[in-house]
């Protein structure tokens, strides 16, 4: 018999704790950076969400296109600027913003996963009111807060066995004007509505660095607010940390800044206590042992 074979064969064997552990069980998962571009990612991105379907996850999938918005914005001759890793919006911005977050990143995701033989549904924050925003400063023009939460939408669809993709796009609470949400915020709102399990945030980072540089393994909220104020976290770290410490108070078990960079980084996360980035536990899942 193939030696090739005889190991899978282990691995899935090795593989049935974690499987029993997470059965059931929502992840949120921000699925950004340059691997939204390669054809090859994406594909086992894809693969990687319906094998966490079929193996009794309910996965939920936010994604950013920082890439693509800016490659369209610059087609377009619109210039952008950034305030604390935050992409300043104005109208002529946002509608860029919509167009492709909306359509083309949205479509090509839930075309990958049905592609690899599950069933998606792509929508956007607007969605039956899924995230209903307001400013979230002045200096942004029209980036929105979430404030308002309305996940049912998203509880259907994972009832019914469907991996919704959603793009962090919301409505306004007052005039109905649309908002480009941070990616990362709208993945810890959405985790946090749902009170998901884990939320994995996937990024082109091996995960948060101490002041020598080095990857933190695992760590706290407390820490991260330490890291925040002194600058250690500093940059687009920044939404991603605020993204974990709400989160975390919402009442998500674990939040994980994870190297999306890496082949199966979701399920190397999930499935083995290797890990793949900085993890951050909630009060819930404290006891657990501190991972390798």
């Amino acid at each position: 018999m193939n030696r090739d074979w005889i190991a899978t064969a282990r691995t899935l064997s090795e593989a049935l704790p974690y499987l029993q552990r997470y059965s059931g069980a929502t992840v949120v998962v921000k699925f950004g950076g340059n691997a939204m571009g390669d054809d090859a990612a994406m594909a086992q991105f894809a693969r990687d969400m319906v094998l966490m379907r079929q193996v009794g996850i309910a996965p939920v999938v936010v994604h950013g296109g920082g890439p693509m918005i800016n490659a369209m914005l610059d087609k377009l001759g619109i210039e952008s600027s950034f305030v604390r890793g935050k992409r300043v919006t104005d109208k002529a911005t946002v509608e860029v913003v919509e167009m492709i977050l909306s359509g083309l990143v949205n479509k090509r995701i839930v075309q990958a996963i049905n592609d690899a033989g599950g069933r998606a549904v792509g929508i956007s924050g607007k969605d039956d009111d899924l995230m209903v925003c307001e400013a979230d400063d002045p200096e942004l023009g029209f980036v929105g807060r979430p404030v308002e939460m309305n996940v049912q939408v998203l509880r259907d669809l994972t009832a019914a066995g469907i991996i919704p993709v959603v793009a962090p796009v919301g409505t306004g609470m007052a005039d109905n004007e649309t908002f480009n949400v941070n990616g990362d915020t709208a993945a810890g709102a959405i985790a946090g509505a749902l009170n998901a399990d884990r939320l994995l945030l996937l990024t082109d980072v091996p995960g948060i660095k101490d002041a020598r540089g080095e990857v933190i393994r695992e760590t706290t909220p407390a820490e991260i607010r330490a890291m925040i104020a002194d600058g250690t976290i500093s940059g687009g770290m920044i939404p991603k940390a605020e993204t974990v410490l709400y989160a975390i108070e919402a009442g998500v078990r674990a939040v994980v800044i994870l190297d999306g960079r890496l082949p199966n980084a979701p399920l190397i996360e999930l499935f083995t206590d290797a890990g793949a980035g900085t993890i951050v536990r909630g009060a819930a899942s404290a006891a657990r042992p501190r991972r390798r």
